[in-house]
């Protein structure tokens, strides 16, 4: 058998696969810069989310206590909730154990170099 290799040249190799490469490279922009928002979309997910638990709790509380619950700590401890205090804040203001409490949850600012 008599095979013969062409030798190709990087400025043929470049012209034959240039536009796939290209592609792949404008591909791969794409995804990086998506990134980001896709992170800040899904801590504010996450926010959303803590909120409606600490709600829910707060009324399962009352439903079967008969109370509001005095404090965060206290559902914690009993009705599961779980909080990331390392992203969120959050405050929790009760007035008598007959009226709904106020629930704030906040995103915890980040500081440069943390």
């Amino acid at each position: 058998m008599n095979t013969k290799f062409k030798q190709r040249t990087f400025l043929s190799v470049l012209k034959d696969y240039g536009l796939g490469f290209a592609v792949f490279v404008l591909v791969v922009v794409m995804i990086l810069s998506i990134l980001p928002g896709a992170a800040e979309a899904n801590t504010g997910e996450q926010l959303r989310m803590l909120d409606n638990s600490i709600r829910k709790a707060v009324v399962v509380c009352y439903a079967l206590e008969g109370r509001y619950p005095e404090s965060i700590e206290y559902l914690i401890e009993n009705y599961g909730i779980r909080v990331d205090n390392s992203k969120f804040i959050v405050g929790y203001s009760i007035f008598a154990s007959n009226i709904m409490p106020d629930v704030d949850v906040r995103l915890r600012e980040v500081r440069a170099g943390e």
